[in-house]
């Protein structure tokens, strides 16, 4: 028997996209269910980090025009990815370290200045209902929580007990500018858990750089399994032409906009499995590179896979940023 949540998170705005995300549901494509996740997964567990949650826990991932929320309890939370301005009622604090937000205040994460995906960590986690062990949503397949909208809740996890917390004082900061080279401040990890089992925000500082968002993407790619379907001259345009990424790019997939890849082959290719951070090249002739809500299976040719450690910066890549594939 699930037991009833204590607090709630209310969603005052919820921007272009604003979905619950976690570390996804990797092992089901044999299902036919998608790993989904949060994109950029370091941003994520760093923001996680900040508050004193395991890294897995759900957080927030707004996109482009960020979001507001307001909690019926006490929070700390953490507002990191893009760089973006904060508030919690109207007042700038700071972005990228632990802020307290009292119960009743609104949190806003603005529009985003550098990059293009902010997450919000909250101490204690988001616990919508988890669809076979993860509380992502797929916007692909549906499963998970549905993408938020102005008005909608979501179940706040148990943060630690109050003796565990930083007091308010040390944990809102002065409001500073966002993006790269920013800090945040973290402290020796041994001080930074609650007690066994529980979550919240770090005791000690120390600066740890947040990644800035990518001027230029470089994707390395490993060449295959179906890299013979095109020509030799098409895959010396994949590995040294200039692409920029496309405004129609989305959390299923990075699409691109540069020269054509021809095909050796013209023939249909049966539906195969395809994995995270395959480039699918569809019949435009121009790649497609798969994110966390990718299809399990596709009928157009894959001529290569991206690296999971490489697709952060695709997560923060704005449309019309330089991109390059090169030779893993």
């Amino acid at each position: 028997m699930t037991s009833t949540p204590a607090a709630y998170l209310h969603v005052v705005r919820s921007g272009a996209l604003t979905t619950v995300q976690d570390a996804g549901r990797p092992g089901w494509a044999h299902l036919g269910v998608g790993r989904s996740g949060a994109l950029d997964a370091p941003a994520a567990r760093l923001a996680n980090r900040l508050v004193g949650n395991p890294p897995g826990a759900a957080v927030l991932e707004t996109t482009l025009t960020g979001c507001a929320v307001r909690p019926d309890r006490p929070v700390v939370a953490v507002v990191g990815g893009a760089g973006c301005p904060v508030r919690v009622d109207g007042r700038p604090v700071a972005w990228g370290e632990p802020v307290r937000v009292p119960a009743g205040a609104v949190l806003e994460a603005g529009p985003a200045v550098t990059g293009l995906r902010s997450y919000l960590a909250f101490a204690g986690g988001l616990e919508p209902d988890a669809v076979l062990g993860s509380r992502s949503a797929d916007i692909l397949s549906g499963l998970g929580p549905a993408p938020l909208g102005a008005g909608d809740t979501v179940p706040l996890g148990d943060p630690a007990k109050p003796s565990d917390l930083v007091e308010p004082g040390d944990l809102v900061g002065p409001s500073r500018p966002a993006g790269p080279g920013s800090a945040v401040e973290l402290g020796d990890p041994a001080k930074r858990r609650g007690p066994a089992g529980r979550c919240g925000p770090p005791a000690a500082a120390g600066p740890v750089p947040w990644p800035g968002a990518p001027v230029e993407l470089v994707l390395p790619v490993h060449l295959g399994p179906r890299h013979d379907w095109f020509t030799a001259p098409a895959l010396r345009t994949l590995l040294t032409a200039d692409y920029r990424v496309s405004p129609h790019s989305n959390r299923i997939g990075l699409r691109t906009e540069g020269p054509a890849l021809e095909r050796s082959r013209t023939e249909e290719l049966p539906s195969e499995g395809v994995v995270l951070g395959a480039i699918q090249v569809p019949p435009d002739g121009r790649p497609v590179v798969f994110l966390h809500d990718h299809p399990t299976t596709g009928g157009y040719p894959v001529v290569g896979v991206v690296a999971e450690r490489a697709l952060a910066g695709a997560a923060q890549a704005v449309p019309g940023t330089r991109l390059r594939f090169v030779r893993a």
